[in-house]
């Protein structure tokens, strides 16, 4: 008979801190934990199981999962629904939980892009996946240069209003967009609460084009996804490709990414990190988490042990100069 699950009693005083998320009420962890990979249906159910019973034992109130999060399309919902009716029912009011639609989910025209036939559709799905009656955060997952913005925006509007989302996000818009969604949302009273974004330190468009100063500004959250680079910014390619890697498999990394200048760059962090006292991932999350602006950090987590390892990055000392 599986066990029965109870939280840690000490779930918020086991080190994690929490962050105003802009000019709400919301405060997230400043680590939340993604579902983007290791909870789909071809990963072992009980090892998701141990990772988000760790996470929330150890103050990881938020779970970031899309439609599309997987594999196979939904299934990572599905590992939450099924979370939910074996452990975290009588949490969920302790629980930040987001989605996403704005990426490919089912075929045809309407299961993809940013009309409101797809957004709302997607998220009654994502609600009889996860058997929850509404979710903490809802996101527009990406840019949708052909339709309307005043459609897309509108469908988040409705959804709030719907009582199916308490909270709206945008996720991989670029800034003037951006800027048109914060002030449409504002002016039907359902302001924008965060933005999800790429950010490492390999990769640093948001604040290079802006998006991150419009939110510290406007008082809009920043939430970073990728935040390790898929990989890149671990000790796993420091001596090349293994076999076994993501970059091997070429599904989202590529072989040609590593070239020699990247590599190089990857062994001078990896250095830095040592001197620390760190690893190179953690010195990576602690980087990514100490830029203004930030508010939370989306990690991944293949077990219990590697999400204990990037906890350590909310209490990492200040990083001068990367």
């Amino acid at each position: 008979m599986k066990e029965h699950y109870l939280a840690d009693k000490s779930r918020y005083e086991n080190g994690m801190e929490y962050e105003r998320c802009g000019h709400s009420g919301v405060l997230l962890p400043k680590v939340s934990l993604g579902f983007w990979h290791n909870f789909g249906s071809v990963d072992p159910y009980e090892r998701s199981r141990e990772i988000t019973h760790y996470a929330f034992d150890h103050g990881v109130t938020h779970f970031d999962l899309a439609n599309n999060y997987g594999p196979v399309y939904g299934s990572a919902e599905e590992t939450m629904g099924r979370l939910m009716d074996e452990d975290f029912r009588p949490y969920r009011d302790e629980l930040f939980i987001s989605s996403k639609a704005g990426y490919d989910m089912w075929p045809g025209p309407y299961g993809n892009w940013g009309s409101r036939k797809y957004l709302m559709a997607s998220l009654d799905q994502s609600l009889k996946r996860m058997k929850i009656d509404y979710v903490d955060l809802f996101y527009s997952h990406r840019y949708d240069p052909e339709t309307p913005l005043e459609e897309t925006l509108q469908a988040l509007v409705d959804i709030v209003r719907a009582g199916k989302a308490l909270y709206v996000g945008i996720s991989n818009w670029p800034l003037e967009p951006l800027k048109f969604g914060y002030e449409y949302l504002k002016g039907r009273d359902v302001p924008l609460l965060i933005y999800q974004g790429r950010l490492n330190m390999l990769d640093r468009k948001p604040q290079e084009e802006g998006i991150l100063d419009f939110c510290i500004t406007k008082g809009v959250g920043f939430i970073s996804f990728s935040p390790l680079a898929q990989g890149l910014l671990t000790d796993r390619y420091l001596q090349g490709i293994p076999k076994d890697s993501r970059m091997a498999k070429g599904v989202f990394l590529k072989e040609s990414m590593l070239t020699p200048e990247l590599l190089s760059k990857l062994q001078q962090y990896n250095q830095q990190a040592q001197q620390r006292g760190e690893t190179l991932a953690e010195m990576a999350l602690a980087w990514n988490l100490q830029q203004k602006g930030v508010t939370s950090v989306l990690v991944g987590a293949s077990s219990k042990e590697q999400l204990a390892k990037n906890l350590r990055c909310v209490h990492a000392a200040p990083i001068d100069s990367i």
